[in-house]
């Protein structure tokens, strides 16, 4: 026979046991490879550089439980100083897909600076097609960011 205390004690068990799954349903912060940012190419370079550079794992930094690496021990210090000024929007996500409502890779060389952040995006003619209404897409995605992580 059920009692109602053990259907009570049930339901808290079951709750217990399914709430570590659901912690893992979110998606990280920021995009990354086996713990790694931008697939290994170092964000202070985009502003630095103009260009998308490789970093090195004698230069790395933790931010936001992901590795990011830089080509230098400057850039290193200067994304130290100021994480939120280099690091890329929308956690380094494709920014096209954060406007369109979910997340996808990047192409570490499908990349924007505008109004001094970091976009990133799938591929390069999704960059196009993000860059020929950008405005709105940096709009939308701003509304959009950071629930898309729960989607």
């Amino acid at each position: 026979m059920i009692t109602r205390r053990r259907l009570i004690h049930f339901g808290a068990l079951s709750a217990a046991l399914l709430a570590p799954s659901m912690a893992f349903a979110a998606k990280d912060p920021v995009y990354n490879s086996r713990g790694i940012a931008i697939q290994g190419y170092d964000p202070v370079a985009y502003f630095t550089d103009q260009q998308a550079r490789k970093g090195h794992r004698d230069y790395e930094v933790s931010h936001m439980g992901s590795t990011f690496r830089f080509a230098s021990a400057e850039n290193k210090a200067l994304f130290e100083a100021n994480p939120d000024k280099y690091a890329p929007q929308y956690g380094g996500y494709c920014a096209w897909a954060v406007s369109h409502g979910y997340t996808a890779s990047i192409n570490p060389h499908a990349w924007t600076i505008d109004n001094d952040k970091l976009y990133l995006n799938y591929s390069l003619s999704v960059r196009a097609q993000w860059d020929a209404d950008r405005a709105n897409r940096i709009k939308l995605g701003d509304q959009n960011w950071p629930a898309v992580l729960d989607r």
